[in-house]
């Protein structure tokens, strides 16, 4: 897997989308998961794990990296079913107030027990919380991005 230099970065970041996954992750009591996030994009707003596919990176290998980079435990994408594929875009970036972000997304719901998870706190969260799948929407303190889930969710 390829990483970049941070101005080679940014000049990604200015010129095309990112692709990344995005967990939509249920527990035993049918609430969803999210992570008060620490950066940017979208720092200050709970927002669901995830996270983006490297180069050279299947789409079955960033599902692993991140499911256990997010969630603590590895859980294979054919456990977790596919929502659609999203764009979200941000007026800032990981790299500070310019350049704006581009995302294409996968969104990928999956159920867990709450237990199994090590959810680790710093790095992308410093906290977490569960949330009644009825009241994601009227939540603004859950960024947009994450609440439009709940409507391809919630028409499973």
């Amino acid at each position: 897997m390829a990483f970049l230099n941070k101005q080679e970065f940014t000049e990604v970041i200015d010129r095309t989308p990112l692709v990344s996954i995005d967990l939509v992750v249920e527990n035993e009591r049918g609430e969803i998961l999210f992570g008060l996030r620490t950066n940017r994009p979208a720092k200050g707003y709970w927002f669901v794990p995830g996270g983006r596919i490297l180069k050279d990176e299947t789409l079955d290998d960033a599902f692993l990296r991140l499911t256990q980079n997010e969630l603590g435990v590895e859980i294979n994408r054919s456990d977790a079913r596919l929502l659609d594929i999203y764009e979200h875009f941000y007026e800032d970036s990981v790299m500070g107030g310019k350049p704006s972000t581009h995302y294409v997304v996968a969104g990928y719901h999956l159920k867990v027990q709450q237990n199994s998870l090590a959810l680790p706190t710093g790095d992308q969260h410093n906290e977490y919380k569960w949330c009644a799948k009825a009241m994601v929407k009227g939540d603004a303190s859950i960024h947009k991005h994450s609440s439009d889930y709940m409507d391809a969710f919630l028409n499973i």
